[in-house]
């Protein structure tokens, strides 16, 4: 994955990408192992992502009690 600064979206669309890829059976066993792990990378990110998003926003939502 690179480290440059990801969005959210652009991870889901890498991770959509790999995912048709393997759909599609275009990935040969070296590649489906690399792009399996960069896949799970970019799932992790955007997991974090999502968690630090609903914490951000609870702390609003709290602010305008």
């Amino acid at each position: 994955m690179n480290k440059k600064k990801l969005s959210y979206t652009e991870a889901i669309e890498r991770v959509e990408e790999i995912l048709s890829k393997i759909e599609r059976d275009e990935l040969d066993v070296d590649q489906l192992a690399e792009n399996v792990k960069e896949a799970s990378q970019l799932i992790s990110f955007c997991k974090e992502k999502l968690y630090k998003t609903e914490e951000e926003v609870e702390k609003i939502l709290k602010t305008m009690e």
